[in-house]
């Protein structure tokens, strides 16, 4: 019997970006932002978030797309992470998607550059790929590592 994963799906610019569904707190609407001095570009700035502070990176950034158009207020995909939360700035979210382990394949070829670091591999689905996202590397970043 296969072994299934489950993936919570976000676009981000023209990528559908797949998130391990355990490491997602919450989906909250956009947040007022605190700007962080002398921060590395991914982080948007930090956030409120019932009385805790969460560091907001932008996705887009992260991947090095382009910036989201001022007119398309993000999404923020909380995660669980060592020592708190970290939120994730996406252009939309998806839906819970589970699939079979034995269809996950390396990164394609065609993922050049910062994105190769950046997503473990992909899934094939009917709409597109599903692009796994190594978390750890994007939060890594954003702390100037």
């Amino acid at each position: 019997m296969p072994f299934e994963k489950r993936y919570a799906s976000c676009r981000v610019g023209h990528l559908l970006v797949g998130v391990p569904v355990d490491a997602v707190q919450e989906v909250t609407a956009s947040a007022e932002l605190t700007p962080v001095p002398l921060a590395p570009r991914v982080v948007s700035g930090l956030m409120n978030l019932r009385g805790r502070i969460v560091t907001a990176i932008d996705l887009r950034r992260s991947l090095q797309l382009a910036d989201r158009p001022a007119d398309q207020p993000p999404i923020n995909l909380i995660l669980r992470a060592d020592g708190g939360s970290i939120g994730l700035q996406v252009d939309a979210v998806g839906d819970v998607l589970d699939v079979d382990e034995d269809d996950f394949e390396p990164p394609p070829g065609t993922l050049r550059g910062h994105l190769r670091e950046v997503i473990t591999g992909a899934y094939k689905l009917d709409r597109g790929l599903l692009l796994v996202l190594h978390t750890e590397r994007v939060v890594e970043e954003s702390n100037g590592e």
